[in-house]
């Protein structure tokens, strides 16, 4: 019987080819099967980072949501059908993992920060062997570019989603010393409201799509709340400390 593949989660970085570790590279092309989760009908954002790598012998593995962001008929819930589908993800992978094959999962940015690879590693770390690969994350990428430090000396630094209540972002945002606020898509006009509730518009930077060849980088009070992709996020950076 074949000794069991590796399950290697693998961060690709956040859109830019270059932001890519040596190590992720190595591994990936190593790898002789490359999963990764696609839309319908989407090649992908970390497909398109690793594509210009792959080797004709890799066998290629897209793991395609059954489901985005879209509102389902009752009484099906969009928890119970992604976890479903994350379910007949792990058996899939299972299957070349259980015949020796090693499987890398590449993730945009980095596995374990808001990457779905983390559900399939849930589901598969117990039983067979696990390697992740860290990447560059996406508030990494975002500030970057935006050319601000996120904290000095001693501050604290909050990643917050879009997605909380506006009482509850509002409440949070009060009580750091700089943030990151992630998830915004259909969110934005609800975190714009509460930034600028509590006096912090003027210091919150707007970014869509960090190191990606579609960049845009856009004053808070110009962006259109419709038309705020899921890959953007507002950095409000500590306040600068002279050192």
């Amino acid at each position: 019987m074949a000794q069991p593949g590796r399950l290697i989660g693998l961060g690709v970085g956040p859109g830019d080819p270059e932001l890519i570790t040596v190590k992720a590279l190595r591994l990936l092309r190593e790898s002789p099967v490359v999963a990764y989760f696609v839309a319908k009908g989407k090649k992908g954002n970390a497909f398109g980072i690793i594509e210009a790598h792959l080797q004709d012998a890799q066998t290629l593995m897209p793991l395609v949501y059954p489901v985005t962001t879209e509102v389902l008929p009752e009484p099906l819930s969009y928890e119970q059908v992604i976890s479903d589908f994350y379910d007949q993800a792990a058996v899939e992978v299972a299957e070349h993992l259980q015949a020796g094959r090693d499987v890398a999962v590449i993730c945009e940015g980095d596995p374990f920060f808001y990457g779905s690879y983390m559900y399939l590693h849930a589901r598969l770390a117990e039983r067979f062997n696990a390697q992740v690969i860290p990447g560059v994350c996406s508030m990494l990428g975002g500030a970057s570019v935006l050319g601000v430090p996120l904290v000095y000396r001693n501050q604290s630094l909050s990643v917050l989603s879009g997605v909380l209540p506006h009482d509850e972002l509002k409440r949070r945002l009060a009580d750091t010393d700089a943030a990151v606020i992630m998830k915004l898509g259909r969110n934005f006009h609800k975190v714009r409201e509460v930034l600028a509730e509590l006096g912090l518009a003027e210091r919150a930077l707007y970014v869509e799509r960090a190191t990606m060849s579609n960049q845009k980088i856009v004053p808070l009070n110009q962006v259109d709340p419709m038309s705020s992709p899921y890959f953007s996020l507002i950095i409000v950076p500590g306040e600068r400390w002279q050192g």
